[in-house]
């Protein structure tokens, strides 16, 4: 038995901040019903056809839930709509903003109809604002929170490669409908949950804001390096590969010098005393050490690292993460079902000795409206005549 099993969750979704949310909420054994738009669904499903003729990003956010099509421009579609959230225990939603409303299934309404229900909404900028109508995609959240002007080289800000904003949304959605969940079990009462991608980019922003508010300027743009500890980053040996390093305390910085660099007089070297005076005097820094390592081959600079007990690491491919012995060794990998046949995927990384995660299908487009439908009291007749009309 998952802990969630029992729990409905209708998610009225596209992309990857409420999928992501949900989708984890499915592998605790949750029954998701993700309800997309009829012919064209969820517009993830279009991003790429790099996954046997599936998109990436669709393939990772969307196992394990059940497929129901609905046109809600139409009446019909919206009394369906209604049946569903009468049955759930969350209402989770990442629409335009007002979409909802006019809909007539906004918080309030559902707050008044079902209390117990637990209502989500994911949104750019937040329901409020001056911002509340702008567009929000990963990119331009990024830009607003700062990130793009910490993030790259000193000549060129970088986004980050992934869709952090979206995750980081997606994150705290679901942690806080757990949140909800237990709370409801204590109080016998839903929630409403409001998430912002803004503020949740923001809050993985605070160290950088600190550093500004009290420190009088940003962190700079450092690459791979980091912009408040040194050293930390990539340092090329003898060969010309990277080989990734960080020096987290005094401790770590001493054995540096002597088993590493074999330059023990550094560690009392005035430049470099403390980390704050190694920033300070990063490119002197960057200098003894590259002159150390440039005599170095990669097997010799990992071997002194290790022995020295230096946290390091080679940068590694996509590829190469794909094959990385620490996954095969933990037996990361499992395959799902798909349209397209069995997927290889990454178990979710919660670990516990007690919980084997749902890992079950992605789903064809509309592939369990006919069954959520019967399941709401629908005979055959209604749904043959909802999908003639296309409402599903």
């Amino acid at each position: 038995m998952l802990p969630l099993d029992g729990i409905t969750v209708v998610a009225l979704e596209q992309a990857v901040a409420a999928p992501f949310a949900s989708r984890q909420l499915a592998d605790l054994g949750a029954r998701v019903i993700k309800i997309e738009r009829p012919g064209v669904g969820d517009f993830a499903r279009s991003y790429d056809s790099t996954v046997k003729g599936m998109a990436s990003h669709f393939v990772w956010l969307n196992r394990s839930k059940e497929s129901l099509t609905l046109n809600l421009k139409r009446g019909e579609a919206i009394v369906i709509l209604d049946r569903l959230l009468a049955r759930a225990d969350v209402f989770l939603h990442n629409l335009a903003p007002g979409a909802v409303d006019r809909l007539g299934v906004d918080a309030g309404t559902l707050r008044r109809k079902y209390p117990r229900l637990i209502s989500c909404v994911i949104s750019g900028y937040g329901l409020s604002g001056p911002y509340q109508n702008q567009k929000a995609y990963d990119l331009l959240v990024q830009a607003e929170a700062g990130l793009l002007s910490v993030t790259g080289s000193e000549e060129t800000p970088c986004k980050v490669g992934i869709s952090i904003a979206d995750i980081a949304g997606g994150m705290y959605a679901y942690s806080g409908i757990l949140v909800a969940l237990i709370t409801r079990g204590k109080t016998g009462e839903g929630s409403r949950i409001e998430i912002s991608l803004l503020e949740a980019l923001g809050e993985w922003m605070s160290y950088p804001a600190l550093y500004t508010r009290y420190g009088g300027a940003p962190p700079p743009r450092t690459g791979a390096s980091h912009a408040a500890i040194a050293p930390y980053g990539p340092f090329a040996n003898r060969e010309g590969s990277l080989v990734y390093l960080g020096i987290q305390n005094e401790r770590e910085w001493t054995r540096f010098c002597e088993q590493v660099l074999e330059r023990p007089e550094l560690t009392t070297d005035p430049r470099f005393e403390s980390n704050a005076k190694r920033v300070a005097n990063r490119v002197a820094l960057h200098a003894l050490i590259d002159a150390v390592f440039q005599k170095l081959d990669g097997r010799e600079m990992v071997e002194r690292l290790q022995l020295a007990q230096i946290a390091n690491a080679r940068m590694n491919t996509i590829v190469e993460f794909l094959e990385h012995p620490q996954l095969e060794a933990r037996h990361r990998w499992r395959q799902i079902d798909s349209p397209v046949g069995p997927l290889w995927t990454l178990l979710p990384p919660i670990a516990s000795d007690n919980l084997e995660p749902r890992m079950e299908p992605i789903p064809a487009l509309g592939e369990h409206s006919e069954i959520i439908l019967k399941e709401l009291g629908f005979d055959s007749d209604s749904i043959a005549g909802f999908l003639r009309t296309g409402v599903i």
